[in-house]
């Protein structure tokens, strides 16, 4: 089986996993919108979950990307079983340790931290007060997530996927029951955080333990393979603190309704979150399924495959995200009335997140090779270069930020994000071609013209469908009916144009379809 084909299915158990666990997402973000609206407590929760969602990703799911799975990978390939689990022990013991005490710490300075990052609120008493309790009763989310990570990394390690790919699921489907249980309020959000962050957890015990895994919490605290995990964490740690410290750009900027309006932090969230779904269901599971083959490339210095993997990937990518981000262009409001309109979500919800939306989509290539881009860098054990980008792109952020804010309101957050994260993606493009040099990169240019031109020949064919309503707005459903068939409209003709400009990635596709039923079957 080739390298390629290898990854292509380790990516569709994650990608059709990741794909449930983003529809549950969006159920459930419908559920809040049309519960909340983009008001107080729509924006509370945002603030809320942000905040350990910060640290979830520098001790536990960044960490197993860029850390763990590396150096797990290299115990498991070229040491015995007894060694490989005692290192999972010894990193055990000092993640525990180190989650539990930000954790208490977090609950305890939760007022600081949300004047920090939403000091809008601070004029609404109201607001502040609720975002401060949520805080407080959702951080103990941190740990639980935080091991839940530990294990799908090693998890990973040892090949299997499907069961920590599936897992997220379990943390929409509690807040969606939660939600609508206990209605509008607080509670129902912080039960369901909390319910799903166990159950993430627990899920995936059970096939720890058949893997091989016991528990020693009076083990060490020493070991040399956790020193350089500790070695490739701490740049990691602030690569990831910068991409979330972008986020919470934004969150500062969209709490200030006097520069954006109403529900900034809500509007950014909703636009965003619409975003993270293409890149979620494909590019991340690219990256996560990818990154055991780059690291086993780097480890035996075989260049000359590293670089068909990395333009594999990035060629998937964008096969991929440049129609995407051109589609939401082009259909921005009525998917955003599709999805989220109803309920407390009103007119004044729909047209702002659909604008912010829109100036989103504008990056959304960048962000999925991006993410590309860094697996590669993390393979071969660079975690400073991609740090050093994101601290530049953090910069840029701001200043962009500061630019456009005033003209575009909340859409100028939005658009500096993009602009950042094109630049980002092209900086370390530059860098890791010199670093893999010969790396030839016409065939990639050529690819991406072409598959830029067949995406927008669809959007011009989106454009005109969308304009005729297939079924009666007053029928049920209607909306999502309507979307339906111009979304189906723009797959077919997107796949007629890359047939006749001859972009070979579409055969490609449809192997990978052919290989995900034969690959569940057997890692299920």
């Amino acid at each position: 089986m080739s390298i390629n084909k290898s990854v292509a299915k380790s990516a569709g158990i994650i990608g059709i996993a990741t794909l449930c666990s983003r529809i549950l997402g969006f159920i459930r973000d419908v559920v809040i919108a049309r519960l909340f609206g983009v008001y107080v407590y729509a924006q509370a929760f945002v603030v809320a979950f942000r905040i350990p969602n910060l640290f979830r990703d520098l001790v536990g799911e960044g960490a197993a990307n860029a850390a763990f799975v590396p150096v797990l990978s290299e115990y498991a390939a070229k040491r015995s079983k007894e060694e490989f689990w005692e290192l999972v022990n010894v990193v055990l013991n000092l993640l525990l340790i180190i989650v539990s005490t930000i954790v208490l710490l977090g609950v305890i300075f939760a007022p600081v931290i949300v004047r920090l990052i939403a000091p809008g609120f601070v004029d609404d008493p109201q607001k502040m007060a609720a975002t401060v309790t949520l805080t407080r009763l959702v951080f103990p989310y941190l740990l639980l997530i935080s091991l839940a990570a530990y294990s799908m990394a090693i998890l990973n390690t040892l090949k299997h996927f499907s069961i920590p790919a599936f897992a997220p699921c379990l943390l929409n489907i509690s807040i969606i029951i939660c939600a609508m249980m206990f209605g509008e309020g607080i509670k129902g959000l912080a039960l369901g955080v909390l319910i799903g962050g166990f159950l993430q957890l627990a899920v995936q015990i059970p096939l720890v333990y058949k893997k091989g895994f016991r528990l020693n919490l009076r083990g060490r605290f020493k070991h040399p393979g956790a020193t350089l995990i500790g070695k490739l964490m701490v740049p990691r740690l602030l690569s990831s603190s910068i991409y979330q410290f972008n986020n919470f750009v934004d969150s500062i900027f969209g709490s200030m309704s006097v520069l954006v309006g109403e529900g900034g932090v809500a509007v950014l969230y909703f636009s965003y979150r619409l975003i993270q779904f293409p890149v979620g269901v494909f590019t991340n599971a690219i990256s996560q399924a990818i990154l055991p083959t780059f690291s086993t490339q780097a480890l035996e210095q075989d260049h000359a495959q590293l670089k068909k993997t990395l333009l594999f990937g990035l060629r998937a990518t964008f096969f991929v995200m440049v129609p995407a981000s051109v589609a939401f262009m082009v259909l921005a409001h009525p998917i955003i009335e599709a999805l989220f309109g109803g309920g407390r979500f009103d007119a004044y919800s729909a047209q702002a997140t659909a604008r912010t939306l829109f100036f989103y989509s504008i990056g959304l290539s960048a962000y999925g090779a991006t993410r590309v881009m860094q697996t590669c860098f993390f393979a071969i054990k660079d975690t400073v270069t991609p740090t050093k980008i994101a601290g530049m792109a953090l910069g840029m952020n701001i200043l962009f930020t500061i630019i456009f804010i005033y003209p575009l309101k909340i859409c100028g957050i939005a658009l500096s994000s993009s602009l950042s994260g094109i630049i980002s993606f092209s900086v370390l493009f530059v860098i890791l071609r010199r670093r893999l040099s010969p790396l030839s990169v016409r065939p990639l240019v050529l690819f991406f013209v072409k598959v830029l031109a067949a995406s927008l020949l669809m959007g011009i064919v989106c454009y005109y469908a969308a304009m005729v309503p297939y079924v009666p707005w007053g029928v049920p459903w209607a909306k999502l009916i309507n979307l339906g068939v111009v979304v189906i409209a723009g797959i077919v003709s997107y796949g007629l144009f890359c047939v006749v400009l001859k972009v070979n990635e579409l055969q490609e596709l449809f192997r990978w379809i052919r290989t995900y039923g034969r690959k569940q079957r057997v890692s299920l």
